[in-house]
């Protein structure tokens, strides 16, 4: 059990992960590096998923318009202000970082890398954007840097991808997944709760997936509503809506219960950020919810992987 009463979470954490690895204060600094989608750039579609904003999902504050290094070295004053972090892992968040040419894929890569006290990369992309030949150059390079390979799930349930617009279906994303890990590379995987339509039961059987595909980590989003995204027109009209705090938290609970406990939470809720928040608004105190959920599994006596049964 990871024990309350030490300080430590309940839920295996990429933070507690990074200081074991390197013994020291680890930050991500998110870096735009230009990259598009197929699902905006007209190969599969123009108007991407749903949740997305014409910069990206998840990719506010971000600075853009620079280069890969001069956005990571302004990064890393703001995180030793910010957090006293001592190391850094660039993080390349906007858009589907893989989709490009492997030359240009090295260049990005390989920029951020040679950056001062960055002691790795995590690599955000969709499950279609990712051939065999950049799998690869990225075996290669994670025998010299710590890397991570992002992945978009978001659901297990192809009919929720067919509403949300991802363009591909849930077995595009298994194979990925199997691809990545037949080459030793680490791969978090990224799923949204409350989409319209799922039940309490198909978001929960999420968690049973993920352990049978063996990812070796997991981003957990809520549904955000963004200014500017098909999912806010939606949302105006009724079409849509979304989890309540204390709904949340207890299906987050019940979700870190079900997970194998070997896997790494890198996150558990966002905040989509303020100005272009629509709903829900409680999720802007992050904290607040992150505090709410630890203090359920306590008032439970529960951690992650309390019921993981081993498949």
């Amino acid at each position: 059990m990871l024990p309350d009463a030490s300080g430590l979470k309940r839920y295996n954490t990429f933070s507690a992960e990074l200081k074991q690895v390197f013994g020291c204060k680890v930050q991500r600094i998110s870096v735009d590096a230009g990259f598009s989608c197929p699902n905006r750039d007209g190969t599969l579609d123009v108007s991407g998923c749903i949740f997305c904003g014409g910069h990206g999902s998840g990719s506010h504050g971000i600075q853009r318009g620079m280069s890969i290094e001069v956005q990571v070295e302004d990064g890393k004053e703001v995180m030793r202000r910010k957090y006293r972090a001592s190391k850094f892992i660039a993080y390349f968040q906007a858009f589907s970082n893989t989709y490009a040419p492997v030359e240009h894929l090295k260049k990005c890569y390989e920029e951020a890398l040679s950056v001062i006290d960055v002691v790795g990369i995590i690599i955000a992309t969709r499950p279609d954007c990712v051939p065999d030949v950049v799998l690869e150059y990225l075996e290669v390079l994670a025998k010299s840097s710590y890397l991570w390979m992002e992945l978009g799930m978001q659901s297990m349930h192809d009919r929720s991808l067919q509403l949300i617009n991802r363009r591909h279906d849930h077995s595009c994303f298994v194979d990925t997944v199997q691809r990545i890990k037949s080459r030793d590379l680490k791969v978090c995987a990224h799923v949204i709760l409350g989409l319209p339509g799922e039940s309490r039961e198909e978001m929960l059987a999420m968690a049973g997936e993920l352990n049978r595909l063996g990812v070796d980590g997991v981003k957990l989003h809520l549904l955000h509503v963004m200014k500017g995204t098909r999912l806010a027109e939606m949302y105006a009209l009724g079409e849509v809506t979304v989890l309540g705090r204390d709904d949340y938290a207890g299906l987050i609970c019940d979700f870190l219960e079900l997970l194998d406990p070997r896997i790494l939470i890198h996150r558990l809720t966002g905040d989509g950020g303020h100005d272009n928040l629509i709903a829900p608004l409680w999720s802007l105190k992050k904290f607040e919810v992150l505090n709410l959920i630890d203090a359920e599994l306590k008032r439970r006596g529960t951690q992650q992987g309390s019921r993981f049964i081993s498949v």
